[in-house]
């Protein structure tokens, strides 16, 4: 049986926070807030979990599902190497709305899709989102819709998608952007944008000292080098 908690309150808040990590923790699904839309996650550690995740979403495995974790400290040991650069992006952005694609951890015994060696991770900007990561670890989280519809901004919404298919709602109002997050993968020789969002790319590129037509990955502006 499925059910909305009301995160406005402490009791509903606290409520919602330990029907939510028991769920996940016993293999279920969660929907939770995060800053940008609403997601719908698991125990990222449980692959029968993500499986019934990406079932539930429509959406196969050659589209991996993204990573939440709750703390700065959390992605050393996901990775196969903390960067310079990734150091410099997650002390940039996290918490908050760029989503970064690295090589994983060969040891670390998921299966969140065809990632080809490698997870995308992010640390959300929302409270609610930071208190279910810390209960309950990594959490497997996508858009809470299904594949193709709009990503929704609110519980009540997000229940209209998937219903019954997920267990526990954890309703932290209005999501405050409403797009999805940047998405930036460094896991090759340059890095590159494969979807924007949340994060501007002119911002993205001045962390990162490139030219934002580099991160894009198209020719340069006739005459200006990329720079705008």
């Amino acid at each position: 049986m499925s059910k909305i908690y009301d995160c406005s309150t402490d009791t509903g808040r606290a409520q919602g926070i330990r029907a939510a990590a028991d769920a996940a923790k016993s293999g279920r699904l969660v929907v939770l807030p995060t800053d940008t839309v609403y997601g719908i996650g698991c125990d990222a550690f449980d692959n029968d979990a993500v499986a019934r995740l990406l079932a539930t979403k429509r959406r196969g495995p050659d589209m991996p599902v993204p990573v939440l974790i709750g703390s700065w400290d959390t992605i050393q040991g996901l990775v196969l190497d903390y960067t310079e650069q990734a150091r410099t992006l997650v002390e940039a952005f996290w918490p908050g709305g760029l989503s970064i694609v690295v090589p994983q951890a060969p040891s670390l015994p998921w299966n969140l899709g065809d990632t080809r060696g490698t997870v995308m991770l992010r640390m959300p900007m929302h409270p609610i989102a930071i208190e279910l990561l810390r209960e309950v670890g990594p959490m497997a989280v996508s858009s809470a819709n299904i594949s193709g519809k709009p990503a929704p901004v609110t519980a009540v919404e997000a229940k209209q998608q998937l219903g019954a298919a997920v267990n526990v709602y954890l309703d932290g109002g209005q999501a405050t952007i409403g797009t999805p997050s940047t998405i930036v993968d460094i896991s090759g020789h340059t890095p590159r944008i494969l979807r924007e969002g949340a994060v501007a790319t002119e911002r993205l590129a001045e962390v990162l000292d490139i030219a934002p037509d580099i991160l894009l990955n198209r020719p340069p502006a006739e005459g200006g080098g990329g720079q705008a």
